[in-house]
């Protein structure tokens, strides 16, 4: 949300002086937190009542709950663009109807999913390029059980004598990005968002065409993102 914000600010503050097309497929979005967020970070510019209505009216908010709902918005996403004026496209999250309506462990599923986002990735790479804009999409993570992690999960399921905190060092799983390695490959820059502890959390960018690899520590606060002073870079 915050980048709806900031896209929709005049250029000489660094916006773009755009509309933002927001697809919602999580009924997370907040009109309320939108506008704290632009009147805690531009506190003087939005002090005009005005500007914070026309800041508002230039996120376009489509809630799109099914893949197919999903699929239906992006094949007419060159018409919204041009009617509501956008420089900024947010798809939050492309992961959610996806898992929810394809269990990849049934035959077929993961071929039609992988499909699926071929063709949503193809849709949103060729509007980035037509329209020379930022697309920005966000996933969501899965566990992922190593082999022996599995074995031993399901076991105790029908060992109901196993001691408790008897599984070997190294029998865990790790956590990454969902929708696997075909989703992955489609994005041209990629940041990981993650938490350290309660209130401190990270972006690592992991992948870009113009940066180095990086690793910057922020909070959430009333007015969005605040980075902290460790920033650690690699060329």
């Amino acid at each position: 949300m915050m980048l709806s914000v900031l896209a929709t600010l005049p250029c000489s503050m660094g916006g773009l002086d755009s509309g933002v097309i927001y697809i919602d497929t999580e009924s997370a979005f907040s009109a309320e937190r939108l506008l704290e967020m632009a009147q805690s970070r531009f506190p003087d510019y939005f002090s005009v009542p005005e500007r914070l209505l026309e800041t508002a009216g230039r996120v376009h908010l489509f809630k799109e709950l099914t893949c197919q709902e999903v699929l239906t918005r992006l094949e007419r996403l060159e018409e919204d663009i041009i009617s509501c004026g956008a420089g900024l496209v947010i798809l939050d999250s492309v992961a959610s109807v996806v898992r929810k309506e394809f269990d990849t462990s049934l035959s077929g599923n993961l071929t039609q999913r992988s499909n699926l986002l071929g063709r949503q990735a193809a849709t949103l790479k060729y509007l980035a390029q037509e329209f020379r804009m930022p697309v920005v999409v966000t996933n969501q993570i899965t566990t992922h059980l190593s082999e022996r992690a599995a074995s031993s999960s399901l076991s105790r399921r029908w060992n109901a004598t196993e001691v408790p905190g008897g599984e070997a060092e190294g029998d865990s799983g790790y956590v990454t990005a969902a929708l696997g390695n075909t989703w992955s490959h489609n994005v041209n820059t990629r940041l990981i968002v993650q938490y350290l502890d309660a209130q401190l959390r990270q972006i690592i960018i992991a992948k870009s065409p113009v940066a180095p690899f990086a690793v910057l520590n922020y909070t959430v606060q009333a007015e969005g993102i605040r980075l902290e002073v460790v920033v650690f870079s690699f060329c």
